[in-house]
Protein backbone atom coordinates (compact mmCIF):
# COMPACT_ATOMS: atom_id res chain seq x y z
CA UNK A 1 0.00 0.00 0.00
CA UNK A 2 1.12 3.46 -0.63
CA UNK A 3 -0.87 6.75 0.56
CA UNK A 4 -0.13 9.68 -1.30
CA UNK A 5 -0.72 13.42 -0.30
CA UNK A 6 -1.68 15.41 -3.41
CA UNK A 7 0.08 18.15 -1.70
CA UNK A 8 3.44 16.47 -1.62
CA UNK A 9 3.68 16.13 -5.90
CA UNK A 10 5.52 17.49 -7.88
CA UNK A 11 3.50 19.97 -9.75
CA UNK A 12 4.46 19.80 -14.29
CA UNK A 13 3.88 22.91 -16.28
CA UNK A 14 2.60 21.88 -19.31
CA UNK A 15 1.31 23.68 -22.77
CA UNK A 16 1.28 24.15 -26.43
CA UNK A 17 0.69 21.96 -28.38
CA UNK A 18 -1.87 19.84 -27.21
CA UNK A 19 -2.83 22.74 -24.72
CA UNK A 20 -4.33 25.99 -25.36
CA UNK A 21 -2.37 27.75 -22.83
CA UNK A 22 -0.56 26.53 -19.58
CA UNK A 23 -1.73 23.72 -17.33
CA UNK A 24 -0.49 22.01 -13.91
CA UNK A 25 -0.31 18.67 -13.84
CA UNK A 26 0.58 16.65 -11.18
CA UNK A 27 1.33 12.69 -11.55
CA UNK A 28 0.33 10.82 -7.96
CA UNK A 29 0.56 7.66 -9.66
CA UNK A 30 2.62 6.82 -12.90
CA UNK A 31 3.31 4.37 -15.59
CA UNK A 32 6.78 3.95 -13.87
CA UNK A 33 5.42 2.81 -10.77
CA UNK A 34 4.19 -0.80 -11.90
CA UNK A 35 1.02 0.61 -11.27
CA UNK A 36 -1.98 -0.69 -13.55
CA UNK A 37 -3.47 2.40 -13.86
CA UNK A 38 -1.90 5.98 -14.88
CA UNK A 39 -3.54 9.05 -12.03
CA UNK A 40 -3.09 12.93 -13.17
CA UNK A 41 -5.10 15.50 -11.31
CA UNK A 42 -4.74 18.34 -13.58
CA UNK A 43 -5.31 22.09 -13.17
CA UNK A 44 -6.99 24.42 -15.85
CA UNK A 45 -6.90 28.14 -15.81
CA UNK A 46 -9.96 30.11 -17.15
CA UNK A 47 -10.72 29.30 -20.73
CA UNK A 48 -7.54 26.96 -21.24
CA UNK A 49 -8.39 23.35 -22.66
CA UNK A 50 -6.99 20.61 -24.28
CA UNK A 51 -7.18 20.44 -28.20
CA UNK A 52 -8.92 17.04 -29.82
CA UNK A 53 -6.76 14.16 -29.17
CA UNK A 54 -7.30 10.47 -28.85
CA UNK A 55 -6.19 7.39 -25.92
CA UNK A 56 -5.32 3.87 -27.34
CA UNK A 57 -7.26 3.09 -23.59
CA UNK A 58 -10.35 4.21 -21.82
CA UNK A 59 -10.19 7.71 -20.12
CA UNK A 60 -12.04 8.60 -16.67
CA UNK A 61 -11.76 12.59 -15.63
CA UNK A 62 -13.31 13.02 -12.30
CA UNK A 63 -13.99 16.67 -11.81
CA UNK A 64 -13.06 17.75 -8.76
CA UNK A 65 -12.96 21.42 -8.70
CA UNK A 66 -15.17 24.15 -10.68
CA UNK A 67 -16.88 23.97 -14.05
CA UNK A 68 -15.61 22.59 -17.35
CA UNK A 69 -16.51 21.49 -21.05
CA UNK A 70 -15.52 17.62 -22.10
CA UNK A 71 -16.34 17.50 -25.96
CA UNK A 72 -16.51 15.61 -28.49
CA UNK A 73 -16.93 15.97 -32.45
CA UNK A 74 -20.61 15.54 -31.95
CA UNK A 75 -21.73 16.45 -28.78
CA UNK A 76 -20.45 19.06 -25.98
CA UNK A 77 -20.81 18.87 -22.43
CA UNK A 78 -20.94 21.67 -19.49
CA UNK A 79 -19.15 19.51 -16.30
CA UNK A 80 -18.88 20.39 -12.41
CA UNK A 81 -17.76 19.27 -9.65
CA UNK A 82 -18.38 15.82 -8.56
CA UNK A 83 -19.40 14.80 -12.15
CA UNK A 84 -17.62 12.32 -14.55
CA UNK A 85 -16.89 12.13 -17.54
CA UNK A 86 -15.84 8.76 -19.46
CA UNK A 87 -14.02 8.69 -22.80
CA UNK A 88 -14.04 5.09 -23.97
CA UNK A 89 -10.71 4.79 -26.23
CA UNK A 90 -10.27 6.08 -29.49
CA UNK A 91 -12.90 8.77 -29.01
CA UNK A 92 -11.85 11.93 -30.24
CA UNK A 93 -12.28 14.80 -27.84
CA UNK A 94 -11.21 17.45 -25.52
CA UNK A 95 -12.22 19.14 -22.21
CA UNK A 96 -10.93 22.30 -20.51
CA UNK A 97 -11.97 25.14 -18.37
CA UNK A 98 -15.11 26.97 -19.40
CA UNK A 99 -14.43 30.66 -20.05
CA UNK A 100 -15.47 31.93 -16.56
CA UNK A 101 -14.39 29.07 -13.99
CA UNK A 102 -10.56 27.35 -13.15
CA UNK A 103 -11.35 23.85 -14.12
CA UNK A 104 -9.34 20.67 -11.99
CA UNK A 105 -9.77 16.73 -12.82
CA UNK A 106 -8.10 14.13 -11.96
CA UNK A 107 -7.57 11.49 -15.32
CA UNK A 108 -7.57 7.70 -14.67
CA UNK A 109 -6.25 5.99 -17.55
CA UNK A 110 -4.35 2.19 -18.00
CA UNK A 111 -0.78 2.75 -17.29
CA UNK A 112 1.15 2.94 -20.72
CA UNK A 113 -1.89 4.67 -22.26
CA UNK A 114 -0.85 6.25 -25.65
CA UNK A 115 -2.33 9.75 -26.48
CA UNK A 116 -2.17 11.10 -30.53
CA UNK A 117 -2.90 14.55 -31.00
CA UNK A 118 -5.55 14.79 -33.74
CA UNK A 119 -6.17 19.02 -33.83
CA UNK A 120 -3.14 20.93 -34.46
Amino acid sequence: MKIINIKNVRKQQLGPPLFTGEVVRQSPVTDNEGSDLSIDYVHFPKGVRNKFHKHSKDQVLIVIKGRGIVATKNQKAEVKEGDIAWAPRGEEHWHGASSDSEFSHISVTKAHTKITQVEK
